[in-house]
């Protein structure tokens, strides 16, 4: 039986390395080792790519999303979205001090209890999730997009692009043109009958598998992808992006 060995390197250096059987165990635990890296490693205070949010309010979004889903709730539904937004900034703040965010992030490496549901979605869930919150911490700081690349084997990989072409039918459906992503020979095409109707052609986004899922999360600030296409089809594309707070919603 195979055993999978990942590196996650930070920005500062640093490198975690944790083995598991890929053959039975989900991807997203090590995500979340790699988060609770870059949130320890950045300390509180620290800014993130998500606008408004430092790292203790990063950590307290993740938190709230996997402890308490009814509060969470406005991360999917609009309308609740400002109740949401108050409860990660008042857990934020009241985890500013060494102490407490230091007690956050624990809380966060710990994982949701085995009665929330967030303890049961897996990687479909959770995967993408904390992969753009590692990288949001990680590329919030002075280094932003140049910092060093994580590896990890093919097998995670493979993983990180299911979820990919998951979102991105999910994300980017909005967009005014058909969209296709493409990393090293691999596409997702994301198109709908009124995008494909629209008349201004379809747009190419190419990088590394980490800059498509993040410029599908709309974190474009701190991401080397090139967009092609006929002038007219990547303007109206690049027109209708912007930047979000949490990795769960467009």
């Amino acid at each position: 039986m195979s055993r999978a060995r990942q590196t996650f390197r930070s920005g500062r250096g640093g490198r975690l390395s944790i083995s598991c059987n890929d053959a039975e165990m989900p991807w997203h635990p090590l995500e979340r080792s790699a988060l609770v890296q870059a949130l320890r490693e950045a300390g509180p205070g620290r800014p993130t790519l998500c606008e408004g949010w430092s790292t203790q309010h990063l950590a307290a979004h993740v938190v709230l999303r996997e402890n308490a889903p009814l509060l969470a709730a406005g991360i999917a539904v609009p309308p609740l979205a400002a109740r949401t937004e108050r409860a990660v900034q008042t857990l934020g703040d009241l985890s500013a001090d060494p102490a407490g965010y230091a007690r956050l992030v624990t809380q966060l490496a710990e994982g949701p209890p085995r009665w929330q549901p967030m303890h049961w979605a897996g990687d479909p869930a959770n995967l993408l999730e904390l992969f753009v919150h590692t990288e949001d911490v990680r590329r919030g700081g002075p280094e932003g997009s140049d910092v060093p690349a994580r590896t990890r084997t093919p097998e995670h990989a493979d993983a990180l692009w299911h979820g990919l072409s998951r979102a991105a039918r999910l994300f980017l459906r909005p967009a005014p043109v058909p969209v296709r992503l493409v990393d090293d020979g691999q596409e997702i095409r994301v198109a709908t009958a009124r995008q494909r109707s629209a008349g201004l052609g379809a747009v190419t986004v190419r990088g590394p598998l980490d800059e498509l899922v993040l410029h599908t999360f709309s974190r474009d600030v701190a991401v080397h992808v090139d967009v092609q296409g006929p002038p007219a089809a990547v303007e109206a594309y690049l027109s209708g992006r912007g930047s979000r707070p949490g990795a769960d919603g467009p």
